[in-house]
């Protein structure tokens, strides 16, 4: 291993220094508002070889750790030609890398910049061929090669794993193509269609081509239907008597894979092996598969209600458009995903009617208040932040409790 790579890798304190040959801010004013940074740059092949890729969704194909070894894929194949044949093409011809950062120290005079917690999310095949490559290379001094790379610096884990997701085409999470097609969303469409309160002519999106407003947006219903699961059935632990709900609003592709285990679990047959904590889990998958199916109709028009709710006309709340005449247009997702998932809190499951979401009429006015106060106060009017805040959710959940059991008493 040479100096530089050494200088390259070396941790001082927390921080892993990078040493890069340009580096560029290309932060947007979103990028800013939501408190990440978005950096583009070039850096020596060297100086990657040890970096982590703890927060990749795909692990390097040829090595990956307790699995048979794989043949080389083509694209590893075309990888190691150019850089034998065409290193000096490197940089344009290889689709570089994505690093995230929890945190990051550029220094310009040396050319250094000091990252916190670093891990390439995408490109980890490219960083293990150029580890095989510089590990049997004879030939001193090593050309130099350089590799292009992103860095996204942000604290915030959940899209941290979104990211990482969205940049791989092959990833731990299905599409919601490969779920439709294993027929995973058939009994709820047509729980969907037959419900009185959606146009029965309207259907599930089912692959990335159904894209005609004849098609409702699968992903984001099951994010609603998991806001609006109630605590009871909640498959995780509870944090103060309340499920932990704040990646309803931006995980969709974890929104999604909870779904595909629920179905899955729920439609699996016992075995006589089974442990009593696997029946235990299929019972429960078994209880909330059928909420889904129960409120799927409900659900998604309880949304699509406040995502124009009157009740917000004359809060003065930044972010939510509103029409010439005052009226609302479209509130964010952030703010009303903290709502749905209080909302939770008054979903009953009915003698022979399965469950329904029995909303008090006053309940609306209460958490719009509610809401306000929330988002000015604890979310500094950032709809972003409230979204991803379980504070917010906790809080309108306690205002929307206190209804609840003032309406049973």
């Amino acid at each position: 291993m040479s100096k530089a790579t050494i200088v390259a890798s070396k941790v001082l304190s927390r921080y892993t220094e990078l040493a890069y040959h340009n580096l560029r801010n290309i932060s947007t004013s979103e990028d800013l508002e939501n408190n990440r940074k978005v950096y583009a740059g070039s850096v020596l092949c060297e100086h990657v070889l040890q970096l982590p890729t703890d927060e990749n969704v795909r692990e390097y194909l040829v090595e990956a750790e307790g699995k048979k070894r794989r043949a080389k894929s083509q694209v590893h194949r075309a990888i190691e030609r150019t850089l034998e044949e065409r290193p000096q093409d490197f940089a344009v011809l290889n689709g570089g890398l994505v690093i995230v950062a929890r945190d990051a120290e550029v220094d310009d005079s040396k050319k250094i910049i000091r990252l916190l917690r670093p891990s390439i999310i995408n490109g980890a095949q490219t960083q293990g061929v150029l580890q095989e490559y510089y590990a049997t290379f004879q030939v001193e001094p090593r050309p130099s090669i350089h590799v292009k790379f992103e860095l996204i610096v942000t604290d915030d884990d959940e899209l941290i794993g979104e990211i990482s997701i969205a940049r791989n085409f092959q990833n731990d999470v299905m599409t919601v193509s490969i779920v439709g097609r294993r027929g995973m969303f058939e009994e709820l469409e047509a729980r969907f269609q037959a419900d009185d309160n959606t146009e029965n002519d309207m259907k599930l999106r089912q692959k990335e081509t159904d894209l005609t407003e004849d098609f409702v947006r699968t992903e984001r219903l099951i994010q609603v239907l998991a806001a609006l699961t109630p605590a009871s059935l909640w498959m995780k632990p509870l944090e103060g008597g309340i499920p932990i709900k704040a990646y309803t609003y931006s995980g969709s592709s974890k929104c999604l894979k909870e779904y595909q285990e629920t179905y899955l679990l729920a439609k699996s047959d016992p075995k006589p092996d089974d442990s009593d904590d696997m029946r235990d889990k299929r019972a429960k998958a078994k209880a909330l598969y059928n909420f889904y199916l129960d409120v799927v109709g409900q659900a998604w028009a309880v949304y699509n209600k406040w995502k124009i709710h009157p009740g917000f006309r004359g809060t003065a709340l930044r972010r939510i458009d509103r029409d010439e005449a005052g009226n609302i247009k479209n509130v964010p997702d952030g703010i009303v995903f903290p709502i749905l998932a209080a909302l939770s809190v008054f979903a009953h499951r009915q003698p022979r009617k399965g469950w329904r979401l029995a909303i008090p009429d006053h309940a609306d006015a209460q958490l719009i208040q509610a809401a306000k106060q929330v988002y000015m106060n604890a979310a500094n009017s950032n709809p972003s932040t409230m979204g991803k805040s379980q504070a917010c959710y906790a809080l309108l959940n306690m205002i929307a409790s206190s209804m609840a059991t003032n309406s049973s008493n």
